[in-house]
C-alpha cells in the first residue's frame, strides 16, 4: 500500500503545473507518436492472437493478459497508415480508456519524455476534417503527433450518446430549456458524443477545444460584466488537452476571485487511483470516466435542477 501512495503523490506534484508524461512510439514509418503515460498499463513483447470472426479490420485479435481478455489494435491501419507487419515481433501497448482496456499493437517504443501543455498544440489547419490527430508537439526538434484514441475507438466500437428513457422528465427539459453549459475537449468526437447527450436533456452547449480557450472565455464573460457562474451552472472539461489541460484550468478557476464558485466536473477517458487523487487536489467538484451517458446526464440534472430528492433510478440500480 505505501507503494502505491508513494506513487500517486508522485503523479499528483504534476497536477496544476500543466504538465504530461508522455509515452514516446512509432508505427509503421518513422513517424513518432505519442500517448499519456497514464492511460498505459504496460508495455509488452505482442502476445498470442486469437483472431475473431467479422470482427474490425483494426482488430488483430484478443489476447489473454493477467487473467483477462483484452482486444488488440493496429493503430497504424486505424489511421489510414499501412498494417504493422511481422506482429510477432511488435509491442503491444496495453492500456485503460473510457473503463476498458486494450492494446495498441506499434512497431517499437521510444522513451517516456516530460513535457509542458502550453508547448502541446492542436493539429495544424489544413490537416482536414478526418485526420485522427488530437495534438502534436516537438521533442528534439522531432515532431510528436498526438492520436485521438477516441475518434480511433468510437470508429471500431462505437458508444451510445442516448439517455435512458424515464431519465429526462418533463420537469427537467422544461427547466434546462434556460441554462447553458459549458465544455472543453481537444477530441472532435467527445465534444460530439457530450453535445449530444446534453442537448437530449434540453440545455444549450457551449464548446471550446481546451482549457486555454475555456479560462480565455470565462474571463472574457467576467470583463463584461458578466458573472460566469451565472451563465453556466456546470462547467465540464476533459483533462488531457493542448496549450491547458483541465487539471490546469480547475486550479485557474479556483485561485479567481470572479470565476472560484463554478461547479466543475471532470469527464475523461482517464481513470483510476491517480486521477481521483488528482481531482481532490486540483478541487474539481466530480470525476465522471468516459463516455457513460446516464451518468453524465444525471450529474447535470442534479445540477441544473438542484434537486434534494431522489433523481429517476438508473436502469439496474435497486
Amino acid at each position: 500500500m505505501a507503494g502505491v501512495l508513494d506513487s500517486v503523490n508522485q503523479r499528483t506534484q504534476l497536477v496544476g503545473q500543466n504538465r504530461l508524461e508522455l509515452l514516446l512510439f512509432r508505427l509503421d514509418g518513422e513517424q513518432i507518436y505519442g500517448i499519456n503515460v497514464f492511460k498505459v498499463k504496460e508495455v509488452l513483447q505482442c502476445p498470442t492472437l486469437t483472431q475473431l470472426p467479422q470482427s474490425n479490420s483494426v482488430v488483430k485479435g484478443v489476447a489473454h493478459i493477467r487473467g483477462g481478455t483484452i482486444p488488440i489494435l493496429d493503430l497504424s491501419r486505424a489511421t489510414g497508415n499501412a498494417p504493422i507487419d511481422n506482429i510477432q515481433d511488435r509491442l503491444a501497448i496495453i492500456t485503460e480508456y473510457n473503463m476498458h482496456s486494450q492494446g495498441f499493437l506499434v512497431k517499437g517504443v521510444e522513451r517516456i519524455i516530460n513535457i509542458n501543455w502550453e508547448d502541446v498544440q492542436p493539429p495544424p489547419k489544413g490537416t482536414g476534417h478526418d485526420h485522427f490527430l488530437t495534438a502534436v508537439t516537438k521533442y528534439e526538434d522531432k515532431l510528436v503527433e498526438i492520436i485521438d484514441v477516441e475518434k480511433i475507438l468510437a470508429e471500431v466500437t462505437p458508444m451510445t450518446e442516448d439517455v435512458s428513457e424515464g431519465l429526462i422528465t418533463e420537469d427537467v427539459t422544461s427547466n434546462a430549456v434556460s441554462k447553458q453549459i459549458l465544455i472543453a475537449d481537444d477530441s472532435k468526437i467527445a465534444r460530439k458524443q457530450i453535445t449530444r447527450t446534453l442537448e437530449q436533456i434540453g440545455v444549450t452547449v457551449v464548446a471550446v477545444n481546451d482549457g486555454r480557450e475555456a479560462l480565455d472565455h470565462l474571463l472574457a464573460l467576467v470583463e463584461e460584466g458578466v458573472h460566469p457562474a451565472d451563465r453556466y451552472p456546470i462547467v465540464i472539461s476533459d483533462i488531457e488537452m493542448p496549450e491547458m489541460d483541465g487539471y490546469t484550468l480547475t486550479s485557474e478557476i479556483r485561485n479567481h476571485p470572479q470565476l472560484n464558485d463554478l461547479h466543475i466536473l471532470l469527464h475523461t477517458s482517464l481513470s483510476g487511483v491517480f486521477n481521483q487523487a488528482m481531482v481532490k487536489k486540483v478541487g474539481a467538484n466530480d470525476f465522471l470516466a468516459k463516455f457513460q451517458p446516464d451518468m453524465l446526464a444525471q450529474l447535470v440534472i442534479e445540477r441544473i435542477t438542484h434537486l434534494g430528492g431522489e433523481l429517476p433510478a438508473l436502469e439496474g440500480e435497486a
